[in-house]
Formats: C-alpha cells, sequence, structure tokens
C-alpha cells in the first residue's frame, strides 16, 4: 500500500493498528509471536512505521514517560515498563487507541491525560525562532531540539538536546515547564537560557524568576532563581547548584554565533566546545584539564578551534581505539 495512494478508511485504518499495537507491546503479557507479528505489519509499509513512531510520542506525551520511546526499527528487546494499575493502563490505551475520535481527545483534555497541541521543532545548521501555540517564543541554537505539549493545567516543554532561550508568556494559572535530562524548571512568565550536553544542564535566568530542580520526581518545588543566578546540575544530583554569574552577556553570545570562553579550564571548556562537534573531544588525563583557554570563537566553526588548540596550548591531538579524538599535555618548547 502507498502513502500516495492511501485513502482516508485505509488511513484511519493504520492508525487505529499502530494504536493497538502500541497498547498491546506495553502489556507485560505481551509474546514473541505477537512481537513477530508486529515486526511483520511495521515493515510491510513505511506508513506503519510512520504512523506506529507518532503512536509512540503520543504514548509517552499521555504516560508522562522521562525516557525517550524506542525507535520502530527497534522491534525486539523492548524494554518493559513499570507496572501499573489496570484502570490507569486501560485508561492510557484508551485515550491513545481513540485519540482521532474528538468525544475522546477532549475526555483526555479535561482529564488532564492528553494535550490539545502537540508540536516538534529543531535547528540544525543554523539557529531558530519559533512561536509556540501558547505565544511563547523560543530561540534555538544549532544542534537543538525540544517539544510543546499544552495541557489543560500546565504547558510543558522537553528539551532533547542542545540550548533554548525562552521568552514566556506570562499565565500564572497555567504554569511553563521545561524538562532538561532528569531535571525541570518552573515558570510563569520570563526570560532563561537552558543549556544542555549529555546529562548536564545550565539554567541562566535573565528576567523575572524560575523554580529549578535536579530530579523532577523529587518533592518539592525546586531551588528559586533570581535575575543574573545560574543553576546547574547534571543526572543524580539531589540538588542543583546554584551561583551569581556576571556573564549573562557570555552565556547568551551564541544568539550571535559566538561562544565565548573566559579563561576556563579545559575540564569545563570541553562540554561547551564538544556541543558542536559531531565527534566529542575527551581528555587524556587531569592534568591536560587543568590548562586553561580564553576566547571568542565561531558556533559554526568550531572544528577551526580544535585544529587551532597545539597551536595555542602545549596540547597533542591524538585519536584513541575507539576512533575518538583525545587531548594530551606535551612538554613546553
Amino acid at each position: 500500500m502507498s502513502e500516495t495512494r492511501c485513502t482516508q478508511a485505509q488511513y484511519d485504518a493504520i492508525t487505529e493498528a499502530a494504536a493497538q499495537w502500541c497498547m498491546r507491546l506495553h502489556e507485560p503479557d505481551c509474546t514473541a509471536r505477537e512481537r513477530d507479528a508486529f515486526a511483520a505489519w511495521l515493515n510491510a509499509a513505511p506508513l506503519h512505521a510512520i504512523e506506529y513512531e507518532a503512536m509512540l510520542e503520543i504514548w509517552g506525551v499521555s504516560e508522562h514517560l522521562s525516557r525517550p520511546a524506542p525507535a520502530p526499527a527497534q522491534v525486539t528487546g523492548w524494554p518493559r515498563p513499570a507496572r501499573r494499575s489496570r484502570w490507569q493502563r486501560y485508561a492510557v490505551a484508551a485515550a491513545v487507541t481513540l485519540l482521532a475520535i474528538p468525544v475522546a481527545a477532549y475526555s483526555g483534555w479535561q482529564l488532564g491525560w492528553l494535550p490539545n497541541a502537540h508540536e516538534r521543532y529543531s535547528a540544525d545548521a543554523s539557529t531558530r525562532t519559533v512561536t509556540l501555540p501558547d505565544g511563547s517564543q523560543v530561540e534555538l541554537n544549532l544542534g537543538s531540539q525540544l517539544t510543546f505539549s499544552n495541557y489543560k493545567d500546565q504547558r510543558r516543554v522537553t528539551l532533547g538536546k542542545g540550548e533554548a532561550f525562552f521568552k514566556v508568556s506570562h499565565d500564572a494559572a497555567h504554569p511553563f515547564l521545561v524538562q532538561a535530562a532528569e531535571g525541570q524548571v518552573r515558570v510563569t512568565g520570563t526570560q532563561f537560557n537552558v543549556w544542555m550536553y549529555e546529562d548536564q544542564v545550565r539554567v541562566t535566568l535573565l528576567e523575572g524568576s524560575v523554580l529549578v530542580t535536579s530530579n523532577k520526581r523529587l518533592s518539592g518545588d525546586g531551588l528559586r532563581l533570581e535575575p543574573g543566578m545560574q543553576a546547574r546540575y547534571k543526572a543524580g544530583d539531589y540538588a542543583a547548584q546554584i551561583s551569581p554569574t556576571a556573564a549573562v552577556s557570555s552565556e547568551l553570545a551564541w544568539r550571535s554565533g559566538k561562544l565565548v570562553l573566559d579563561n576556563l579550564t579545559l575540564a569545563d571548556a570541553l562540554p561547551l566546545i564538544n556541543r558542536y562537534l559531531d565527534s566529542p573531544l575527551s581528555l587524556a588525563d587531569s592534568a591536560t584539564g587543568k590548562l586553561r583557554i580564553g576566547g571568542v570563537f565561531n558556533t559554526r566553526q568550531i572544528d577551526r578551534l580544535v585544529s587551532s588548540l597545539p597551536k595555542v596550548l602545549p596540547v597533542n591531538l591524538s585519536r584513541n581505539a575507539e576512533g575518538r579524538t583525545v587531548l594530551g599535555s606535551r612538554a613546553p618548547l
């Protein structure tokens, strides 16, 4: 069945089948034979994979999952989700299965299970400014991805990777949540920047106030930031580290296409540099990490910064057994 010749009835049938498979595969008693049947269905037509991927995203949103859903091609070795009560499983499954029906979608919205708007945004080789459905504006740095979901009681953004600057429309009754790694930023209306690399996150506040937690599953509202302050956390931190920052302009220099390294150790600078590299750098040892670097660099030409490092610092570039570029100290000439 080709995607271009698909009738509305056929398309609806594929969507319903994708929902049913999504529901069944998340059940703990799903058999190996059923998974084989699913694999055959998934590979029968390109539209099957497209619709199933969309259904996985809806499932993830409806369950408030913090981990990404598996890609459609991964049809074996599926992780089994934590066991939930029967009524929860059926409620979510019904919402997913009947999402195309206005009444079910409306009920899901009223109960706070499903959003009435869900959008995905990305920026690749250039920065991008987008306006979210609630009127908030977001600037995306190079190589950044985020999704926006509008629920009855909150607005939720998930920063998948990269960096974003937010100008949030004020709505005290409808808080704005940004999820990054294991933590969360909660606001009603303000301007702030969120930087993420792997499991490290930095939140810099420009205007207003925000509440930052290093793990959104922990109780409490988190730590409050005031303008000119920054919060840092990584996976496993019990609480974010809060500190004043006099370098707000440096933190936001990416909006002008610049990376500012203000006399940082290589250990601190590498995550900022690696954010722009397809193949990240690593340090040979702690002594190399203590060397300092400063300067202003073009974010679209970070590879030139890497190649110039041996010219400005006593380091060598080499490759390890995994093929990654390694920075190691060398004796000064």
